[in-house]
């Protein structure tokens, strides 16, 4: 390979990394974008003790807390949940959605 070509399949592969880099920033800009309108929407939804509840249950299971927060979000928006959800209606939720979990049952054939 001659150096010009060289110089060409570098100049490539660095405006190609740089798209990447572009798309990658607007996902994550998409992605917060998105989180705020969430923390908005909970901030209206919950009470301040249900939001640190909620809050507690993110940094031990981020997962549940995740699905839990768009649970709450599609109950507000159909109107099934009572505005603002208080610590205690968010405690009955939870205990609810744990009974279900450990309903589960393996057996041994």
């Amino acid at each position: 390979m001659s150096e010009e070509e060289l110089e060409e399949l570098r100049k490539r592969r660095l405006l190609e990394m740089q798209r990447q880099y572009a798309q990658e920033q607007e996902q994550i800009q998409a992605q917060q974008q998105l989180e705020m309108q969430k923390q908005a929407l909970l901030r209206r939804i919950l009470t301040a003790d249900a939001r640190q509840r909620l809050s507690n249950l993110k940094m031990v299971k981020p997962e549940f807390a995740q699905q839990l927060e768009l649970q709450l979000i599609q109950l507000a928006q159909q109107g099934k949940a009572a505005i603002p959800i208080t610590d205690a209606q968010l405690k009955e939720i939870l205990v609810r959605l744990q009974s279900r979990r450990r309903e589960i049952r393996i057996r041994r054939v």
